[in-house]
């Protein structure tokens, strides 16, 4: 693993949850995702309901997660590309994902899991100076400083 794909995973680990991207039926979305990292790949799960994992899976996904409400004064986004594939997730894992919502658009949650195997990953720092908390509460314009 490049030096960008291990800082990602660090990254990854610090939140719990991520949106995930492909399309379905030549139309793309965007769709909510809790994930762990195992073996240096990104495990998902997923609403069954919501069928979105049917695009998902055999398919290239773009899988991002990033800590803009966290209310840190540096933020970043991290988002990894590759092939999405359906897995049933050892004991071990389960317990990290820990318990799922009760319900998802009103109905009973039902999870589906995927794995990840990234290609590649790219990581965005925006770095803001000692002017932030000032500006942090409200219309202030700010510009972002990316390094990847």
């Amino acid at each position: 693993m490049s030096t960008d794909d291990l800082r990602a995973i660090e990254l990854l680990n610090r939140v719990r949850y991520g949106r995930v991207a492909t399309s379905m039926r030549a139309m793309p979305f965007v769709a909510p995702a809790r994930h762990i990292v195992a073996d240096d790949r990104v495990v998902l799960r997923m609403h069954r309901g919501m069928g979105y994992h049917q695009a998902c899976s055999g398919s290239v996904v773009a899988y991002g997660a990033d800590n803009f409400h966290s209310g840190e004064s540096d933020l970043w986004a991290v988002q990894f590309t590759g092939t999405a594939n359906m897995v049933r997730p050892t004991e071990d894992q389960l317990e990290l994902f820990g318990p799922g919502p009760h319900r998802v658009d009103g109905e009973p949650f039902e999870p589906v899991y995927m794995r990840l195997t990234p290609q590649f990953a790219t990581v965005h720092i925006l770095e803001y100076g000692p002017e932030l908390s000032a500006s942090e509460s409200g219309n202030t314009r700010r510009h972002d400083s990316h390094a990847a």
